[in-house]
């Protein structure tokens, strides 16, 4: 038997990776989390550490703790011979103290003086006024699903005009033809049904049916025993079954009524309204991170620190350091809690200074929107805003995430300011997605009601305009707006 040998060797590799601190992340997690999570963090964060003080709206307590500290720093001086160590501890943590609290008394006269103001009203905008955003990631994954097939480009945009034209329940509209709609696509007849047959299989099964006999048949087990009877009830005997004319049935089908029941029982597990389960489940209010004000010829840029707890260092860890003096673990801990106190409200801080400077650099490269008041947006990314501020994309990124802001114009998703390029215009410079829906838009409020703008005859009037767009592009910027095709737009 040989003998399996064992060498030992030594091999320089060289490695790239990425550590990051618990501090770190967390200072990341600030940064990126909107104001409701921001709020719930720093409660939880006064819960757990007592380094950390609520800040009350009393000025008499203010003036109080600002006498008590006054008289603590005189008898802090006197006492020389204590541990440099704690004096040190002291002294840092006063210092962070106030200057953080000079800070909050900025940022509260700010926010007074906007509080003030009568267009703003602060407490009747946010308590009972708050902007609604819906969400609809359910509706996206069931477009999704389309990716599946092997459609033609026309044949696509068929299928997505089918799903975009049913009602809240997933029905198409009576007075709607598929054949008729196929025609406008150039698509024959059969092969329509072969599409509305795939789209009608998708999960949920029945969005696009005609009728509620069509949306639950296809719901149907086909490798269910009782499939072709099942089938055949509510084909020819629905109407009987729902208003319970179980014998008229039982007669038909040379069954017992107990049979019949049993069908029923079947049926009744079907989904007679798909559509409700791929719309919005829910309507989310929204609270803006920043208020941006118009004030005479410029932007005013407030970080709406009103909703979430202002916090500062308790006002009696001079007092707690006094009695641990002398306990070093004790000392340990005391230091650990306000050094993190220390780290949050300066992570807080930040949070809100580069949230001020990325709008402010929004507000710069969008002056069209701003200034010239017209909705229009340029072509913007996060790498030149980046550049402009010093800082990684990702830092962006996570700024402007789920985080909105109120502007004179109404609520704004801040992500919504970075448009991407959607074509062309005759000079061959790069048109936002924005502008071009902006002209969809201005088109189809115009158009006749009787003979409404297709896609393709709006792809048309954007490139007589200098705009070279597709017609899919419209097509997609058009159901992005929430308008219906021309098809359902059309007034007798």
């Amino acid at each position: 038997m040989s003998k399996i040998g064992l060498n030992h060797s030594l091999h320089q590799r060289q490695t790239q990776t990425l550590l990051i601190k618990p501090k770190m992340l967390q200072s990341l997690e600030i940064l990126a989390a909107p104001i409701i999570e921001l709020e719930t963090f720093l409660l939880h964060e006064l819960q757990k550490n007592p380094m950390l003080e609520l800040i009350e709206d009393n000025p008499e307590e203010e003036t109080e703790n600002s006498k008590e500290n006054t008289e603590e720093k005189s008898e802090t001086q006197e006492e020389s011979s204590e541990d440099q160590e704690l004096q040190e501890l002291r002294e840092e943590a006063r210092e962070l103290s106030e200057v953080l609290d000079s800070w909050q008394e900025y940022n509260s006269d700010q926010q007074n003086k906007l509080r003030n103001d009568e267009d703003l009203d602060f407490e009747k905008r946010y308590e009972s006024n708050r902007n609604m955003i819906t969400q609809s990631n359910e509706i996206d994954k069931y477009m999704e699903q389309l990716s599946q097939f092997t459609f033609l480009d026309l044949e696509f945009e068929y299928a997505e005009e089918l799903i975009e034209s049913v009602n809240e329940h997933g029905y198409l509209p009576e007075e709607m033809d598929i054949y008729e709609l196929a025609e406008e696509y150039g698509i024959s007849n059969e092969r329509a049904d072969e599409i509305h047959e795939m789209i009608l299989n998708l999960n949920p099964k029945g969005i696009t049916a005609r009728n509620i006999t069509e949306c639950l048949q296809v719901q149907l087990d086909k490798e269910e025993e009782y499939y072709d009877v099942l089938y055949r009830l509510l084909s020819e005997d629905f109407d009987d079954l729902i208003h319970k004319r179980y014998r008229k049935i039982s007669v038909k089908y040379g069954v017992m009524e107990r049979t019949v029941l049993n069908w029923k029982e079947m049926i009744s597990h079907l989904d007679p309204k798909p559509g409700l389960r791929i719309l919005p489940a829910n309507t989310d209010y929204v609270t803006p991170d920043v208020i941006i004000k118009k004030i005479g010829d410029r932007f005013e840029i407030i970080s709406n620190d009103y909703y979430f707890p202002r916090v500062h260092l308790s006002r009696n860890y001079l007092n707690v350091l006094k009695m641990v003096k002398e306990d070093r673990k004790a000392l340990e801990f005391v230091r650990d809690k306000i050094n993190a106190a220390k780290f949050i409200m300066k992570s807080v801080y930040m949070r809100g200074r580069t949230l001020e400077n990325v709008v402010r650099a929004i507000i710069k490269r969008q002056p069209e929107f701003f200034y010239k008041e017209n909705g229009t947006l340029r072509p913007l990314t996060y790498s030149v805003i980046a550049n402009e501020l010093g800082v990684n994309e990702s830092t962006i990124s996570r700024v402007v995430r789920s985080k909105y802001a109120e502007t004179p114009f109404g609520m704004m998703c801040l992500k919504d300011f970075f448009t991407s390029k959607a074509g062309k215009d005759e000079n061959y410079n790069s048109v936002s997605r924005q502008s071009v829906e902006v002209r969809i838009k201005d088109y189809i409020d115009n158009e006749d009601s009787t003979n409404p703008i297709s896609d393709l005859d709006l792809a048309e009037k954007l490139h007589i305009e200098g705009l070279t767009v597709s017609r899919r592009v419209v097509a997609k910027y058009r159901k992005r707006m929430g308008i219906l095709n021309s098809h359902l737009r059309r007034k007798e």
